[in-house]
Parts: structure tokens; sequence; C-alpha cells
């Protein structure tokens, strides 16, 4: 059973009846995911500049876990609670939990950017408030594409997703751009950016929105919950440790404690699909999978989620680690610079995000996430065959075909996974899609970093073990480090570090050495140099891989956006799926008859007529 809410507008609000009330719901929306995502990202670029604000070694090894927490902390706690409160959303009301969302992201803001510790306190501190941000950033991501699913009718459904899906997806981008500028002027600033954004569209969601979708009568499934989390966490956690070494072995993922994660974490998921098949009111339906574009949707959104984070993530090691020193940038300098030179990356989200969004509208939303996701596995593979040390007119162009790609993709692939679900399942579906989408960025670290240190792991040792002895060091010496597991040379490259003179100073070797051998072991180039040729071993791997994954992709997205006629008639909880007009609207060959919004004219596309139907 559900209910309409019926809210009287507030002061200074636009009557959810307003031709206009969509817009605003579509921008402060809007806001809030891009708000959300790039504290998602942020932190990726700028942790030199945290970890030497808080006085923290990063290449101590009792550190890496405060590094891997700092990066993964926001994504793994986004993805185990957006269902929760998608879910929330649905029983109690959208946007109380989307308002509710931004006043803890605000307040949580606050806090990150007033640190009071250094050291490991101070790393504490801003782990701690971090989940708390994301608990806020759960909320807005779990709400706004319901919101807008409400507020927008089916033929301007596809701009409208698209958009907020383009401004999701861009803030992964952008948080990389942001915080190496913010990172470059003052540490705090990476988070002090927050602050005013949070305040002012905490007050504005209060005063602006309303509820205007079908509400769910029921309660909330607590052992179903429960279940979910623990599972989805376990998993993750084990992902997060994994990366770590453990005994003699380059990697954690012989570790007893992972092991035992990642199996208790997969048996209770199991128990969680058990507890829901039995639910009388379920966290979430699991007859939704029974939707062909609900399920293949979703699992094309997965993988281009974990081929986009792990671009990422590759990519800044690349430019901070290696190309950019090579070129005589200050190791301090490098987060700025690397943020400067995947600016192509962004413009090309941008630029083919939203006009993928107006499209798909009209010509349907399939062939634009194929077309999109093939456009990213050639990117990739074209990255595969560059040089280490590349002429950046063809990595620039790259990267541009990558933004492009991404941008083809996700909005089609919003639109079809969001019209497949009942108006009652929005929320929930609204969070299932974030859940994929966070997990995704947090797996594809653990899975890429792995792929690149098993790269490293076959020629690293030599290497640098010949490398050392070239100039000077003694055999022993050489030997021994080239012996100590390459994850901590990974993380070096990955923070712009030269690690050379940290882990020659405690041998005493520099000073036995020739002043000439000294200036080139710590000097700009001997490192890079050193690890380009192994470097490049695992990204191949791990490019290759995102290529295949962004195939899948295509496929996936190929079959989801197909109309099932038989999926139309199939009952769902006392709901036939196709009751409402909207569901399965935006399928191949059903190109809306009306006009797109503000957005038209500002893309200089001609509008058709508006259909008198």
């Amino acid at each position: 059973m559900t209910e309409t809410s019926t809210a009287p507008p507030g002061l200074g609000r636009l009557n959810k009846d307003h031709p206009r009330y969509k817009w605003v719901a579509l921008s402060n929306t809007t806001l809030g995911m891009t708000m959300a995502t790039i504290n998602a990202s942020i932190v990726l670029i700028s942790l030199p500049a945290i970890f030497r604000g808080i006085g923290l070694d990063p290449l101590n090894p009792a550190n890496v876990s405060y590094l891997l927490w700092m990066l993964l902390g926001f994504l793994l706690v986004t993805a185990v609670l957006v269902v929760t409160f998608g879910r929330l959303g649905d029983l109690y009301g959208r946007v109380r939990i989307y308002n509710l969302g931004f006043l803890v992201f605000a307040l949580s803001s606050i806090a990150l950017s007033l640190v009071p510790w250094q050291g490991e306190a101070g790393a504490l501190w801003l782990i701690g408030f971090r989940a708390v941000q994301a608990v806020g950033a759960a909320m807005l991501m779990a709400n706004s594409t319901a919101i807008l699913t409400d507020a927008f009718p089916v033929h301007q459904r596809g701009t409208a997703l698209g958009i907020n899906q383009v401004a999701a997806i861009a803030g992964s981008f952008l948080g990389l751009v942001v915080g190496g500028v913010l990172s470059e002027w003052h540490w705090r600033a990476v988070f002090w950016v927050s602050v005013p954004f949070g305040v002012v569209g905490a007050i504005w969601a209060y005063v602006s929105l309303h509820e205007v979708g079908a509400r769910h009568k029921g309660k909330l499934d607590i052992p179903g919950n429960v279940a979910f989390a623990l599972g989805l966490g376990l998993v993750l956690c084990a992902v997060t440790y994994g990366m770590q070494p453990y005994g003699g072995h380059t990697m954690g993922w012989t570790n007893p404690w992972v092991v035992a994660s990642i199996v208790a974490g997969v048996v209770l998921l199991g128990v969680f699909a058990l507890i829901e098949s039995r639910a009388d009111d379920p966290m979430f339906r699991l007859s939704l999978f029974r939707i062909r574009a609900f399920t293949l949707g979703n699992l094309a959104g997965l993988l281009a989620s974990m081929s986009r984070g792990g671009l990422q993530f590759i990519l800044i090691i690349w430019l901070q680690g290696i190309w950019l020193p090579r070129r005589g940038y200050s190791y301090e300098s490098t987060p700025l610079w690397a943020s400067i030179f995947l600016l192509p990356l962004t413009i090309g989200f941008l630029t083919a995000g939203p006009l993928s969004g107006f499209l798909s509208d009209r010509y349907g939303a399939r062939r634009f996430a194929v077309g999109g996701a093939l456009v990213s596995a050639l990117s990739f593979l074209g990255l595969m065959v560059l040089p280490v040390d590349f002429a950046y007119p063809a990595f620039a162009l790259l990267t541009f075909l990558n933004g492009v790609g991404s941008g083809m993709f996700s909005s089609p692939n919003a639109t079809v996974v969001m019209n497949s679900v009942p108006a009652a399942e929005r929320g929930v579906a609204s969070g299932m899609r974030m859940t994929f989408f966070n997990s995704g960025s947090a797996l594809s670290i653990g899975v890429f970093f792995s792929l690149m240190v098993v790269g490293l792991a076959a020629t690293l040792p030599a290497t640098l073990s010949t490398g050392l002895v070239a100039q000077g060091v003694p055999g022993g010496v050489a030997d021994g480090l080239a012996g100590l597991p390459p994850v901590g040379i990974l993380f070096a490259a990955f923070l712009g570090i030269n690690p050379i003179a940290a882990l020659l100073g405690p041998t005493g070797v520099l000073s036995s050495l020739p002043a000439a051998n000294v200036a080139a072991l710590t000097g700009n180039d001997f490192f890079p140099s050193l690890i380009s040729d192994p470097f490049h071993q695992g990204l191949v791997l791990v490019f290759a891989i995102a290529a295949l994954m962004m195939v899948v992709a295509a496929v996936a997205s190929w079959y989801a956006g197909k109309r099932p006629t038989d999926e139309l008639s199939r009952p769902h909880s006392g709901e036939r799926l196709g009751e409402e007009p909207d569901t399965y609207a935006l399928v191949e060959g059903e190109p809306a008859n009306d006009d797109t919004g503000p957005l038209a004219h500002v893309l200089g596309f001609p509008t058709a007529p508006r259909d008198a139907s």
C-alpha cells in the first residue's frame, strides 16, 4: 500500500505542482550529489599534504592502515548504508532523509576542518569524522535520484537523471582537481571547502523541497539491515587489509583474519538474502532482480564504477610518482600538477554527460550506454599500449576519450535502472544503485592495487637491486632493500614521494658514497626511472582487465535496454510492473515527444512540440 504526501508548501517554497519546482529539486540534488562525490575523491590526491600537515610519516609501515582507511573509509560507509537510507526514505519520506543528510554532512565537514591534533590522534580524528561525513553522504546519495524520479515526468526524466548522474561522477573527477589545488595552498582547505556548500545546501533543501512521491507503509527490516551492513562491511574491510603485507607475503590475502572476514561476509550476505526472501517488509525486494533492466543495468554500473575508480588510482600513481618528477616537478607540487594534467578526463566527462542524458530522452538509452562503454574500453586499450614516459598530447586524447565514454554511459544507465522499478520502490532502488556505485569504487582500489602489486613483484626486486648497485650501493644492502614488499614502493609513488633517501638513510650508505651518486639516488629521476618498467608490467594488466570490464558492461547494457514484454505484466507485491506509465519508458525506439526544459535551450537543441495527450 502506498500513500502520497501532500505536505503544504513552506515559506519561500514553490508549490510542488509549480512547473519550475522540478528544476529546484534538480539543482539542489545536483549540488548534494556533487558535494558528496567530491569528498569521496578529494582526499585521493591530497593525501601527501594531509600526512605532512598532521605530521604522519606515510612510509612508516605502521601508518599504512591510516592511509588506507583515509582513502576507503568514506567509500565503505556509503556503500554499506545507502540501501538502508533509501529504504528509510521510502518509509518516512525521501526529502526528510535527504535534508537530514545535508545537515549531518555540513556538521561533520566543520569538524573535519577543525582537527585539533597531530600524528596518530589527528589521523583517527580525520578517519572518524570522514565516516560521519559519509553517513550524511549516504543519505544524500540514496534519495536524490528517487526525489528526481518523483519530481520529473517520464519524458524529461532522462535529462534530469542524466544531469544528476553527471554531477555524481563529475564530482569524483572534480575532487581530484579541487584537492590538488587546495592542498597546494593548505591541507585544511581540503576540508574547509565543504563547509559553506554543506550549510547553504542544508538550508536550501529544508526550505525548498517537498514530499511529492509515493510513501510506502511498513516498518524497517532491522535483521536484514544488520545482516547486510555486517556482510558488506566485512568484505570491504577484508579488501582493505588484504592490500597490506602479511608475514613474508607481499600482500595480506593469506592473512587468516582477511580470509575469515571474506568468508563471514559472504555467509552474512547469503543470510541477508534468506531474510529478505521471507520478511513481510524487506529492506529491498529480491524480486526487483527479476527485472532484467534493473539487474543488468546495475551490473553494468558496478563494472563501470570499478574501472573508473581503478583508472583514477592508477593515473595518480603514474603522474605523481613517475611522469611529473622525471620532468623536473618537485614531489611536493605533484598533486597540483597531476590534477591539472588530468583535466582532459574531467572535460570529456562534462562534455558528454549532459548531452548523453538529453539525447537518450529522445532516441533511447541503450545505444548511448553501449557506445559509451565501448569508447571507454577502447581508451583503456590505448592507455595500455602508451609508453610510461608518454608524450602528453596522446595521454590527453586518451583520457579525454575515457571521460567521453564514461559520460555517454552514465546518464542512460541511471535512467534504465530507475525507470525499471515501481514508484514505491524508487528510494530503495536508488540506494541499491548507489551501493553498486560506491562498492565498485571501493573494490576498484583493492582489485587494481593488488593487480599492480602482482605486476611489480614480478620484476621490481631485480630492477631495484641492479639500479642501486650501479650507483655504488653495496650488494647486501641493495638486495635487502629489493626484498622489501613492493606495497611501500607503490604507496610512495601514489603519494608522490621519493623513498630512496628514507630507505638508505638508516643504513649509513649515503654518507659513504660520492656526492654525484648521492645526488643521483635522491634526485627526481632515479626512482621514477627505476620503477617505470616494473610499473608498466602492472599497468598493462590493470588496463586490460578494465577494458574487459567495460566490454562486459556494454553487453549487459545492450540486453538491459531491450523492452521485455513479459516483465511488464509480472506481478510485484500487489502491483503490476509497468502499471505506471513511466515504467520502462525510456528504452530503444521510444523517444520522448516533449521539450526538455531549460537544458534544451542551453545546449542549443531544437525542441519538439508538446504532445497534447
